[in-house]
């Protein structure tokens, strides 16, 4: 029988890199996907929504191109094309991971793995000894118990992304971050998007001001969003698919060609064996410790398969903890500052508490914002709607939260979470010089804006109070 000290199972952002933290570590390390080297991240998710998007910006770019001087002629997408591009850059990707994997002497098996003891794992018909087993399964696209979930012409988040022809219509059941991005990517390319959420605000997560922001850049981009609408049903009416809720008028229904099911996602853990070797479940999900050990010693669980921050990076980071750990480290899982982004137009990203959680724990804190409409490199892009909105201790000035809408909202809150990661101050942000002319002047405004004032916006000093409205800029 072979033996590894370290035998992950499964394949995604968390298992990957635990398998090549590990490697560095001078471990013997297997790696067991039953599917394509990096999850449903890379060849379902995160990185073909992505190349979407990207080239729907370009498409729009190229419409607006007229307001920067610059004439072109007759724009039009090709989503052929588009999906074809989407699917060489994952394929690229995977080959990449692959040539890691044997770089760093990782050995992968693919299939099934089904953990026969602590200390061993079944891989389809082979047995391998582990001395440690990281479980990193994933999640899968949860769908709405509904009438007519199974009709043809509804898909999750897996089959919109193997169409090969726009649909005419869509609609979208969810408004949270998957939701909007598709939103944003089908709207681009011509269709007609409704969303439809169940909840009385969009992207239950984002900040309230954020997220009321947001509302309103969706209908003017033609968005249709139908919020506190709980589906009821879906129907076939004629060509086209309805779905069916109830509201306090009576039934209400919209119509599309095509519906996605943007319900979110649950732990995967199906074929495991967890159950008959002890280890303790939440439902669908994985219990672990703080130093992410499952009850059962010896057994690890990361990413998504703990149901709690379903995102990639959180995999990553909890990947290098457990297998650090799982080597004899005591590292324990630091959740304080997690990034979120959302790659809509514009994006949304957020690290911290917001406005709301800081009222409900009953903090004394300061919110400040600057808007983009006032960034001279915002106005240079012509892209100034938006703002940065920063929370802090009133006392000590410690960042608690910054909430970000604009452009590059995504690589702007790197700043943000290495802030709160190492306990700065909003003096400590504006203390640093940062660049002109740049986007992240606006983080460097904000943090003026919690001190004696920021310099390119006027506002009143930054109140003690935390401020609901949904005023914008």
């Amino acid at each position: 029988m072979e033996e590894k000290d370290v035998v992950i199972i499964g394949g995604g952002p968390g298992g990957y890199v635990a398998a090549l933290r590990g490697a560095q570590l001078g471990a013997r390390v297997a790696l067991v996907d039953k599917g394509s080297l990096g999850g449903t991240c890379l060849s379902r998710g995160c990185i073909p929504t992505k190349a979407l998007i990207k080239s729907v910006g370009v498409l729009l770019a190229a419409r607006r191109a007229g307001q920067f001087g610059v004439e072109v002629g007759d724009v039009r997408p090709n989503f052929q094309k588009m999906m074809a591009r989407k699917d060489r850059i994952v394929a690229t990707l995977v080959s990449g991971i692959g040539q890691l994997m044997k770089a760093n002497g990782v050995s992968v098996y693919r299939g099934e793995g089904r953990i026969l003891s602590p200390h061993q794992v079944k891989i389809n018909d082979k047995e391998v000894a582990a001395g440690k087993i990281v479980i990193a399964t994933g999640s899968e696209p949860a769908r709405l118990p509904v009438p007519g979930s199974d009709l043809p012409g509804v898909v999750d988040t897996d089959g919109v992304l193997r169409l090969n022809k726009l649909p005419a219509s869509l609609v979208i059941i969810g408004g949270g971050y998957v939701g909007v991005e598709f939103a944003g990517i089908f709207n681009g390319l011509g269709s007609k998007v409704t969303i439809v959420e169940m909840l009385p605000a969009l992207l239950e997560t984002v900040d309230e001001e954020i997220s009321a922001l947001m509302l309103r850049s969706l209908h003017k981009q033609g968005i249709q969003v139908e919020l506190g609408a709980k589906v009821e049903a879906i129907e076939e009416n004629g060509e086209l698919l309805k779905v069916v809720w109830d509201s306090p008028d009576g039934e209400r229904s919209v119509e599309g060609k095509m519906v996605l099911m943007a319900t979110g996602r649950t732990p995967y853990t199906g074929g495991l064996g967890l159950a008959e070797i002890g280890v303790e479940m939440d439902g669908p999900a994985v219990i672990v410790d703080g130093h992410l050990e499952t009850k059962v010693k010896g057994v690890y669980a990361i990413g998504d398969v703990l149901g709690k921050h379903m995102l990639a990076h959180v995999a990553s980071y909890e990947g290098e903890v457990a297998v650090e750990n799982a080597l004899g480290g005591h590292r324990e899982a630091d959740y304080h500052a997690v990034p979120s982004c959302v790659f809509t137009q514009p994006e949304i990203a957020a690290v911290g508490i917001t406005g709301t959680e800081a009222c409900q724990r009953g903090l004394s804190c300061k919110v400040s914002k600057f808007p983009f409409a006032a960034s001279g490199r915002a106005a240079v892009m012509d892209e100034t709607a938006g703002l940065v909105k920063m929370i802090c201790d009133a006392r000590s000035g410690a960042v608690l939260g910054i909430h970000i809408m604009g452009p590059n909202a995504s690589d702007l809150i790197a700043e943000g979470a290495l802030a709160m990661q190492m306990g700065a101050t909003a003096r400590d942000i504006a203390s640093a010089i940062h660049a002109h002319p740049t986007l992240p002047e606006a983080m460097r405004e904000a943090a003026l804006g919690q001190l004696e004032g920021s310099i390119h916006f006027h506002t009143p000093p930054a109140s003690r109070q935390v401020n609901h409205g949904s005023e914008g800029y």
